[in-house]
């Protein structure tokens, strides 16, 4: 049984990397065109008047935010609507009638959609090397949240394609939510800038917390402790995985 397991979990896993991976005009292009398009703007045109934020150059410093906003963004997105494309066209029911567990069902689903969340975030990063000079002052931490918050949002899009009943609401979610607080999550600001009372409404963003532990992976620069960020965002990835596999248990979203 446990064989079977785990050629089904390759099986689905395989499947759902290259859904992604042969269709690169949809999958990579337009985080490339929108990326060159931040760099060239903020980066390079908005940067040459505010020259620094917390001691480095502005385009160095919104580089980090950049890739989390890319990486999460895709990760959420192709898990949501691999899901919920899969209940639409009813072909997720080969899968949940297979002898494959829910939880190996769930994984394959987040492994994949966290491995285009790092691809696209790794591109990025490419992007702006041609802008800039990029370093990495701490690898661990730089790698270790980029697993974690692509997991996150790849256990995020999953919740989201179980629960959507179309595909406004797979658009709702990420343009009205996601990309809202990655905006107000100190991509392109320092929140030492802001007022007393909005820093302390601004700690209540997670993005705050990952995009300053990539930033802090990259540069050494944090404004928040990026340990403590760690251990909370993993919990948070952990826990939205074991919900998302209760509710395939349950059919939830997926059975009529």
């Amino acid at each position: 049984m446990a064989s079977v397991d785990t050629t089904g979990f390759v099986a689905l896993l395989r499947r759902e990397i290259l859904r992604f991976v042969r269709r690169p005009r949809n999958t990579f292009v337009p985080p490339f065109i929108t990326n060159v398009l931040y760099f060239s703007v903020f980066g390079v045109i908005l940067g040459e008047r505010i020259n620094e934020i917390a001691g480095v150059p502005y385009i160095l410093f919104i580089l980090p935010g950049l890739i989390v906003l890319g990486a999460i963004s895709n990760a959420f997105e192709n898990a949501s609507f691999s899901i919920f494309h899969g209940r639409w066209n009813r072909y997720i029911e080969e899968a949940l009638t297979s002898p494959l567990s829910y939880s190996s069902m769930v994984w394959a689903y987040i492994l994949s959609s966290a491995l285009r969340g790092v691809i696209v975030g790794t591109l990025v990063a490419l992007i702006g090397a041609f802008f800039t000079s990029v370093g990495v002052t701490h690898p661990f931490y730089l790698v270790a949240f980029m697993l974690v918050i692509t997991l996150l949002f790849a256990s995020l899009g999953v919740l989201g394609g179980l629960w959507a009943e179309d595909f406004d609401d797979l658009t709702m979610l990420n343009q009205f939510i996601l990309r809202p607080l990655v905006f107000f999550g100190g991509v392109f600001y320092s929140i030492a800038e802001l007022p007393e009372t909005l820093q302390q409404v601004s700690l209540l963003n997670p993005m705050i917390y990952m995009v300053n532990g990539v930033r802090y992976g990259f540069l050494g620069v944090s404004e928040v402790d990026p340990n403590a960020s760690l251990v909370v965002l993993v919990v948070l990835a952990a826990a939205v995985t074991a919900f998302n596999v209760v509710l395939f248990r349950r059919g939830y979203g997926l059975t009529d």
